[in-house]
Formats: C-alpha cells, structure tokens, sequence
C-alpha cells in the first residue's frame, strides 16, 4: 500500500482574513498526522477542503502526484472521512446505521459482521436501538464503528475523540495505531493527548504557527 496526499501553497479565507496560507501539507502511507491550532484557526476548514467538501481555497492539492480535479474519483474510494458530528441516522438503529454507511460507500457485509463490529465498540445489546435513544458516547461510537467495517488506506477524523469514555479512548488509540501500522494513515484534529502514539507528524494552523513538523514520543 503506497500513496500520498499533497497539497502545495494551499490558503483559504475568511470574511477579510486568511484562516491559513501558503501551507504545504503531505500524508502518505504510515502516516498519523494531527492539525493542531486555536478556535477559529481553520481546522475543520483544512479537513473540508483536503476532502473535497470546500472549494473556496487557493492552492493545489494532489493524490498519488495527480491534480485533485484529475485523481478525485480514485482519491474518494480510498477515504473514510468522519466529521465533528456523528452523522448517524436518528429514526434507524445502530444496526440499520451500519448498512446504510456500507450502502453510500457501494460496500456489503453480512448483518454478522455488523453485529461483531458493533460489540467491539461497546454497543453489544443497542444494536436495534434507534440512534436518537442513545447518548452522544454512543452515537458516537456507532459513527467509529466505521473505522472497523470499511476499509479505507485513508482516515480523515474531525476531533474523533469527542464524548467517549476511557474505555472508547483506549480502543480508539489502538485502531489508529493498527491503521498506520499496517500501512494506512491517519489525519485528524483533536484536543486529546496523542504521545501514547509515538512518532506523530503536525501540521500547526494559527497566529505564529509554523506548519508542517515532527514530533516523536517515546
């Protein structure tokens, strides 16, 4: 598994000013890299437009050295993107969730494989429980229950960590590290402390931030 996700001089404003310019940003394979930054600094910005959901940018942004508008239809089938929200259906269960996340994607599994999927992310016994009956820790658990269903090289996560348990933190470290060990990679933004991951490129956005650089935990 090899590929690289570029973007070169890329700048996006906002109401008069710019959120960030001039960044050059890069995630290949084996890859966990956190966009990190004060409120308001673009996070989710840089997240939307790297996914295709924003268009108002400058820049050039490139999968595997091809211009975006060329490689867009290879780059989206090796993407899981998962936004701030949940992004669960209210009126269907966890269970229907799951089919219905596989049927936008063109993917199929057996309702088995779901059931197991669900019982690693702690919803063993909620499966067909309508999602608007459960709390946020468990909706959110659902949307995780992604992560382990569809394969994807790519993982984009905005802020993944928000209203889990520990229990769901600990699991939620071990998948990302299993994604990039296996020569996946990970590009999220969130406030939880990552040094339990090891080597973790940053990508800093904000008044005084200087862009792309290493950090390695032991």
């Amino acid at each position: 598994m090899s590929f690289r996700l570029t973007a070169r001089n890329l700048s996006c404003e906002r109401d008069g000013r710019y959120l960030f310019e001039g960044l050059d940003l890069n995630v290949g394979s084996g890859d966990l890299v956190r966009v990190e930054g004060p409120n308001g600094s673009g996070k989710t910005t840089l997240l939307k437009i790297l996914c295709g959901q924003l268009g108002d940018y400058e820049g050039e942004i490139f999968w595997n050295e091809q211009p975006m508008r060329r490689a867009r239809g290879l780059f989206l089938a090796n993407l899981l993107y998962m936004g701030h929200t949940p992004g669960v259906k209210a009126g269907l269960t966890a269970l229907e969730n799951l089919a219905w996340y596989q049927a936008l994607v063109g993917e199929k599994s057996s309702e088995a494989r779901r059931f197991k999927v669900l019982e690693e992310v702690g919803l063993a016994g909620f499966e067909d429980v309508p999602a608007a009956q459960l709390s946020a820790g468990q909706q959110r658990r659902i949307a995780l229950a992604r992560l382990a269903l569809i394969e994807r090289p790519l993982w984009v996560l905005d802020e993944p960590f928000t209203a889990i348990d520990r229990h769901g933190v600990a699991a939620l470290e071990q998948r990302l590290l299993a994604q990039v060990k296996r020569g996946g990679s990970v590009l999220l933004t969130t406030h939880h402390d990552l040094a339990p991951l090891g080597r973790i490129k940053s990508i800093a956005l904000g008044p005084g931030a200087s862009g792309e650089r290493h950090v390695h935990h032991e």
